[in-house]
């Protein structure tokens, strides 16, 4: 007699809707399990999505996005352009004077000072530089440094205190071109300025620094000469050893020669020029003459409104209106004024029908609107009367 395990058949059955929920719950911790594994699985390449499998836009790889493309630019603006055209004529100007050793007496030549200046002309075996008075001052001799490191000789063919201008010259066999001078009396406010030269030495050689012109009827005085000088006013940047060196327009004409820059705490972008339509007389003069033919008249100055009102009215006999003018403190000898008439303490007030209010107006007047030989009417106070009378101009003096 066998044995037969009838366990299973004896089982009790189940109900079928217990099996429906059961593998609804299945099948919902299993499409779980396969979202939480599904990127891993992407990214090991057991599982391969085409793009037609994903009905939506392409992302770009990251290959793409990181792919740059190199560009060269040709800058040739105009400023690029009037440097290039300017820069070769530009060179460094080299003050050297003679020194003595306190101890010994004996001497040497050393460099004193390095300044900038400018070809503006080639004629005649020389190459024509202008630059500024200050930086050739006191010389024993003036060296030019080129562009290419090389430093000639030059030859200083004039100079002129009161406007801050000097010419030398050097062999033309030096010079390749020459810049062009321009005109000064059209210059606005805001229009670009160029500024070339060699800030602080030949270290920094044809440096260029470019702003606008700030302003073109300034003026500014020398304490040294009591001088007052017209100059253009920019924020290009000029340091010291740009003294000089060509200020420059957008079409490359040179339109100021870089002279003076205000050195104070907290003041930046304060540049001066002399007009280059200035400058052309002064220049022409120092090369055919060597210096500044000046009108003359003979008479030493003093300003009327440093003296106090009770000499005014008891010394010079003057109305109480008078307060602006000139006296004569001396006159020489045989000079335009003596020979004229006129005496000491004579208060001048006009020229030329032209107000005078002192001693600077007076020189500028003179100098910028006459020339030797000229005849000048004068107009001024001789014991509290109001007279007038022509004189003849002479020529400064090389002695005074």
């Amino acid at each position: 007699m066998g044995f037969y395990d009838d366990f299973d058949s004896r089982k009790r059955r189940k109900p079928q809707g217990f099996s429906i929920i059961n593998s609804l719950i299945s099948a919902m911790i299993g499409g779980l399990i396969i979202l939480i594994l599904l990127p891993s699985l992407i990214n090991s390449g057991l599982i391969n999505i085409t793009s037609d499998d994903i009905p939506t836009q392409k992302i770009p790889s990251q290959e793409s996005v990181a792919t740059t493309t190199e560009v060269n630019v040709n800058v040739n603006s105009g400023i690029v352009q009037a440097v290039e055209q300017v820069k070769p004529a530009v060179i460094g100007v080299v003050n050297i004077q003679e020194q003595r050793n306190l101890w010994t007496s004996e001497t040497k030549n050393v460099e004193a000072g390095v300044g900038s200046g400018v070809v503006f002309d080639k004629k005649d075996g020389k190459a024509y530089i202008v630059t500024n008075y200050h930086v050739i001052a006191g010389a024993k001799d003036v060296e030019v440094a080129l562009a290419d490191g090389k430093r000639v000789a030059a030859e200083i063919l004039g100079a002129d205190e009161l406007t801050d201008l000097a010419v030398i010259a050097i062999d033309d066999k030096y010079v390749d071109a020459a810049a062009k001078l321009g005109d000064s009396t059209t210059l606005k406010p805001g229009e670009p300025a160029i500024a070339i030269g060699n800030p602080l030495g030949l270290k920094f050689s044809q440096s260029v620094t470019v702003g606008v012109i700030s302003s073109v009827n300034r003026t500014i005085s020398n304490e040294e000469t009591d001088w007052e000088t017209e100059v253009i006013q920019t924020d290009a940047a000029i340091n010291p050893g740009n003294s000089g060196g060509p200020l420059v327009n957008i079409d490359g004409y040179v339109i100021g020669i870089n002279s003076a820059k205000i050195a104070e705490t907290g003041v930046e972008g304060l540049g001066f020029a002399i007009p280059i339509s200035d400058a052309k007389p002064v220049i022409d003069q120092l090369i055919q003459y060597h210096k500044i033919k000046r009108a003359y008249m003979g008479v030493k100055l003093y300003d009327l409104h440093l003296v106090s009102q009770q000499d005014r009215q008891n010394t010079l006999k003057l109305p109480d209106s008078v307060t602006e003018g000139v006296i004569l403190y001396d006159l020489e000898k045989f000079g335009p004024s003596a020979i004229a008439g006129l005496e000491r303490f004579d208060v001048i007030v006009q020229l030329d029908d032209q107000p005078i209010k002192n001693s600077s107006e007076l020189r500028k007047y003179l100098y910028k609107n006459k020339q030797v030989g000229d005849k000048i009417k004068v107009t001024f106070y001789r014991e509290g009367k109001l007279q007038s009378l022509d004189m003849q101009l002479a020529e400064y003096p090389d002695n005074q």
